[in-house]
């Protein structure tokens, strides 16, 4: 059993990131800039936006914050991504999911340009990734994806099972993982929370793939032997062992699965860290196609 350590990979990506910013600099170019706006206080969301931000500072890449109440209008913070995509200094930028309930996430997505739309979220970008179009990928599985190619993990032709179809990571993974491309090729079967004999399923999966948002809801029995696990899911659960009085644990119960894989992202560490290098990815690319 080999563990995939998004960490290290992530800082190997940021480094590489560091070198093309330096460059762009040196040659008079213009430095991305992302900007990201956060509504409300939401704690995963604020711990988020605050690893960006570093990422962002560590790599030469510059940021903005914009921070509103969770009682902003709808219509404000709308006028507020169309200033956004006017404002020709913002390559691109990210507006931090989950909203407060009064706001519509599909109009508030729908209405950041597609050309800086960062997080690949807009229709437009989803359509080109299905298409196997150049585009922004979402940044999870675009990490993924990134994670499995350095591990150099063979993928082709081999049987994905992804637990889990939200469009921010379960829809857009079984897309990638299908695709005819290198590191991809595999057969893919999409399960959820309402999939019959799911254990049945999860068990012929060469990939398992679990985007699920249920704390260890993937256990030693729905995996077979040099299964390769990628746990996107991750929890703040009570704990009598540490300090804080809890830890981080993800969607696969770690100490069950693990024995049992080829290879194993853990959490944290593992599909976390390479998330936010995606983005930062996303934002280069978005500044070296406009100037």
């Amino acid at each position: 059993m080999e563990i995939i350590d998004g960490k290290k990979v992530s800082t190997r990506i940021k480094e590489e990131i560091a070198e093309e910013v330096a460059r762009l600099l040196a040659e008079g170019k213009k430095i991305p800039h992302l900007a990201a706006v956060l509504v409300g206080n939401d704690g995963a969301s604020e711990t988020y936006v605050a690893s960006k931000v570093k990422a962002c500072q560590a790599v030469g890449i510059k940021s903005t914050e914009l921070r509103y109440g969770s009682d902003i209008a709808e219509e404000q913070l709308l006028e507020v991504i169309r200033q956004l995509n006017e404002d020709s200094d913002i390559d691109g930028f990210i507006v931090q999911l989950p909203l407060p309930k009064h706001i519509s996430e599909e109009r508030v997505l729908n209405t950041i340009h597609p050309d800086k739309d960062v997080d690949g979220f807009h229709p437009c970008n989803v359509g080109k990734m299905v298409l196997g179009l150049p585009t922004y990928l979402p940044a999870t599985p675009a990490g993924i994806m990134e994670l499995l190619a350095r591990y150099h993990i063979d993928t082709e032709g081999k049987h994905c099972v992804v637990v889990g179809r939200s469009n921010i990571v379960g829809t857009p993974m079984a897309v990638l993982m299908s695709r005819k491309a290198k590191h991809a090729n595999c057969t893919v079967t999409m399960c959820h929370s309402r999939t019959s004999n799911l254990k049945e399923i999860t068990r012929q999966a060469d990939i398992l793939i679990v985007a699920i948002g249920v704390p260890h809801f993937i256990t030693k029995d729905m995996v077979r032997e040099g299964c390769v696990v990628v746990d996107v899911g991750i929890h703040r659960v009570p704990s009598e062992t540490t300090k804080s009085g809890w830890k981080l644990v993800g969607d696969v119960d770690f100490e069950q699965v693990a024995p049992l894989c080829s290879y194993i992202t853990p959490v944290p560490g593992g599909v976390g860290p390479m998330t936010i290098v995606s983005l930062l990815q996303n934002t280069i690319k978005a500044c070296k196609a406009k100037h």
